[in-house]
């Protein structure tokens, strides 16, 4: 798949960077996509819920009343989850929502959501951006300049650059990151995949590494 590089005006700069056909151009796969947004989702719930069973909770452990003979049913201690101030009987404990997902199956669920973006024609490539200091008025006018502004979207550089990424901070329809950190999720979510030509380029040195 070839790809033109837009410059910071939304202009062409003539040149062009292939996206490999096996990334970007293989049939998607939606249950491969699925599972991984499931494993993304699930890992975001902390899981620190707690409440007290009757060993826990605050009160004294003397019977109540005599087993027998009071007409009334048996009881034991204050503490019983039957009574205000009880514990809580199969409350939730503290545990993890974390599920296995194999390797190749992440791979694969990359691949299908980046090349389901590539079949919508959601992906961008700009060329590099350097800023000497953070200001979000001109990176804004570069996503207004690539017509993106109003759309989410997942801007892809190929290393950590601090002044662009504290550019983009304060645009809450872009998410900026490293080609290294880009998931499933973040590409599902977006409305358009914007990678800067380094980045690109780093797509076609993993194919042939």
């Amino acid at each position: 798949m070839q790809a033109d590089v837009l410059n910071t005006s939304g202009g062409k700069t003539g040149r062009s960077v292939e996206l490999p056909d096996d990334i970007f151009g293989i049939e998607p796969n939606e249950h491969a996509i699925w599972l991984a947004v499931k494993q993304y989702l699930a890992a975001q719930h902390q899981g620190t819920h707690k409440v007290k069973t009757r060993a826990e909770v605050h009160g004294a452990s003397r019977k109540l009343h005599r087993q027998k003979g009071t007409g009334g049913s048996r009881k034991g201690n204050i503490r019983n989850p039957l009574y205000k101030g009880g514990g809580t009987i199969f409350g939730p404990k503290p545990h993890g929502y974390g599920i296995k997902l194999n390797r190749k199956v992440k791979d694969l669920a990359k691949m299908s959501a980046l090349s389901q973006k590539a079949r919508e024609q959601a992906i961008v490539v700009v060329e590099d951006m350097s800023m000497d200091a953070p200001r979000t008025k001109t990176f804004a006018a570069m996503l207004k300049a690539l017509s993106v502004l109003d759309k989410k979207a997942l801007y892809v550089t190929a290393e950590v650059l601090d002044t662009v990424y504290a550019s983009a901070r304060n645009i809450p329809s872009v998410l900026p990151t490293i080609l290294s950190d880009v998931n499933t999720y973040d590409i599902m979510n977006a409305d358009v995949l914007v990678f800067t030509e380094s980045a690109a380029a780093l797509f076609i040195e993993e194919e042939a590494a």
